[in-house]
């Protein structure tokens, strides 16, 4: 009989299983993998989303609480006879009394990964080496590749690398976006040249004490990653800035007022940065949410972030209330 899930489900916190299937495979660990492959009706979790179930392994969540632990059931079943499981909770689910309080439908895949696996070696050293790659399984049979290819009853997800975060910095602001970015599941690295030997006191924050420069050189740009230039030094800034603009990073933002941007972008515009790179400069840095405080701060920065990283369809506009209608509001 399996054990129960924890009471407190910091398990669902972990929004990519992937250092769960790490953490498997080096303890030559046997998996079950669940993979969202249907939603209907506006479910918590968007078709993606994955768990993983082992002895003393749990990662990941679907719906909160309503569905989980009969996953787990089905999850540790599918270890013990090998048979690959497509779950379904809502309309038309044979199990009527389990059911999201959101009234969703939705449909998992349950397959069990040995770890040995080649296409779990694969999966997890593109992880590794930051490529994008893609798991195509039916449960008995799988292949992870960039360019892989689902056939008929097989499921398909996408893995792009993690999520990296830059900051450059030195103060409490900083910290504090470096911190939430920590806490946000993004690997963070927070650099401040000639700082201090010892690293900041923030578990799983990276730490480099270079110039702006030879640090992204040794962090390395792409895509999936995130520069947040947070000095309060013109100087600094702009030596960032030369080095961050440049980049293949999706994201830079600087923090300060806007007024001072034009004097802080001068110098690369007259060293001849084209003005469609000196663009992509965010500035001010996160989303206009008002507050000003270290969190404050680094709430905006890297809910701007997720922004970027999960599009929407813009809403209609609403109109904003009133300064009576503000001050009213409980």
């Amino acid at each position: 009989m399996r054990e129960p899930l924890p009471e407190w489900p910091l398990f669902g916190l972990a929004d990519d299983v992937r250092p769960a299937l790490a953490q498997a495979r080096q303890r030559k660990t046997t998996v079950a993998l669940a993979t969202l492959i249907a939603v209907e009706g506006g479910g918590p979790r968007p078709v993606g989303t994955q768990m993983v179930f082992a002895d003393g392994i749990v990662a990941g969540y679907f719906s909160g609480g309503c569905v989980e632990s009969d996953v787990a059931d089905h999850a540790f079943a599918c270890l013990e006879d090998g048979e690959p499981r497509r779950l379904v909770y809502g309309e038309g689910s044979p199990w009527p009394d389990i059911a999201l309080l959101c009234g969703a439908r939705i449909e998992i895949f349950v397959e069990k990964v040995e770890a040995g696996d080649p296409a779990l070696a694969e999966l997890l050293a593109a992880m590794v080496e930051r490529r994008p790659t893609t798991w195509v399984s039916d449960g008995r049979r799988r292949v992870c590749a960039q360019d892989a290819q689902a056939w008929e009853g097989a499921v398909s997800r996408r893995h792009d690398p993690v999520p990296r975060l830059v900051v450059f910095g030195s103060d409490p602001t900083a910290l504090a976006i470096a911190q939430l970015g920590v806490l946000s599941g993004l690997e963070t690295t927070f650099v401040r040249s000639k700082g201090p030997e010892a690293p900041p006191p923030i578990p799983g924050l990276g730490y480099r004490r270079d110039e702006p420069q030879a640090a992204l050189d040794a962090i390395g740009c792409d895509a999936w990653t995130y520069i947040a230039v947070a000095t309060h030094n013109i100087d600094t800034d702009r030596e960032a800035l030369a080095a961050a603009l440049p980049s293949a990073a999706g994201y830079v933002g600087l923090l300060g007022a806007r007024k001072r941007l034009a004097e802080r972008l001068a110098p690369l515009r007259a060293a001849g940065v084209p003005e469609q790179v000196l663009a992509r400069v965010h500035a001010p840095i996160g989303l206009d949410i008002g507050g000003k405080a270290p969190w404050e701060v680094a709430i905006s920065v890297i809910g701007e972030i997720v922004s970027l990283r999960h599009p929407r369809t813009p809403e209609p506009a609403r109109e904003a209330p009133s300064k009576r209608d503000r001050a009213t509001v409980s």
